[in-house]
């Protein structure tokens, strides 16, 4: 790929990629072949999962919020046939951030089930060293989840949403948009953690900016992966630059910087050469 590439060209078309350009669109743009373009994204990406995982350690996270954000490989579940790959249907991605640094810790891309949920949540414990307060949605799979990884040392509460009972079937322009919100229950799991800090609000803007940056998770749109192995490229790719290079509103520097990971702004030209 190095030698297909220039160093500028693999740095403009990361840069795309991670903005949220597809792939299709990105061959129209710059006239690389498509193929070109995804064996890039597979080693990036490959190799931001490499980053993330050498560099989220040993973090200090007081207040995590943990959520789910859906997508589909090859075709939506309800079209999966019981011969088809395991793999294709739908797919959550479990994300993790922390509401003062703004840092997400940690990933995980599978089935919405106990074993994702558990292989999350013990690999965000894994890279944290305090004691922190964790806020969910309502899943329940978490709640087993949070026991086993974090024992005693944990404050959790949960924030379950109630919503309006209006279908949008009368209305027509709110046929894509979510229910009201009616109510938020706020429970205490474990620990005791404090009852206006148990939100989920980061890390759902943070969901918002996922699929505003990875066209494979854009709603309504013809744009999806086709293979397991793409799908958890992109995610990675997207969190590499959402750590460490993209500024942060709020912050006025990286979430990598604000949590002392790094001391400096990095360029896509840094990711690409600390992944390749």
């Amino acid at each position: 790929m190095a030698n297909v590439l220039s160093k500028d060209k693999q740095v403009q078309v990361i840069a795309a990629l991670a903005e949220g350009s597809s792939l299709r669109a990105l061959t129209r743009i710059t006239g690389i072949h498509r193929s070109t373009i995804a064996g890039l994204a597979m080693r990036v990406g490959n190799g931001c999962a490499r980053l993330l995982d050498e560099k989220m350690r040993d973090l200090t996270c007081n207040y995590l919020q943990f959520d789910e954000i859906w997508g589909f490989i090859g075709k939506k579940e309800k079209h999966v046939s019981f011969n088809d790959n395991p793999t294709l249907g739908d797919v959550w991605t479990f994300c993790a951030i922390d509401s003062e640094t703004k840092i997400v810790p940690a990933f995980k891309v599978g089935k919405r089930t106990h074993q994702t949920a558990n292989a999350f949540v013990s690999d965000v414990a894994a890279r944290i060293k305090n004691r922190p307060q964790i806020s969910s949605d309502g899943l329940r799979s978490y709640i087993e989840a949070v026991e086993n990884a974090f024992g005693s040392e944990v404050d959790y509460g949960m924030a379950i949403k109630n919503y309006g009972a209006d279908s949008g079937q009368h209305h027509q322009e709110r046929r894509y948009s979510a229910p009201e919100v009616t109510s938020i229950e706020r429970r205490v799991i474990a620990g005791r953690p404090e009852m206006d800090l148990i939100s989920t609000s980061h890390v759902e803007r943070l969901n918002g900016t996922t699929r505003l940056h990875v066209k494979r998770l854009a709603r309504l749109t013809y744009a999806f992966s086709k293979k397991l192995e793409h799908f958890e490229a992109a995610v990675a790719l997207h969190f590499a630059y959402y750590n460490f290079v993209r500024t942060h509103n709020t912050l006025k520097m990286t979430p990598a910087m604000y949590a002392g990971i790094e001391k400096d702004f990095w360029s896509v030209g840094d990711l690409v050469e600390a992944t390749l």
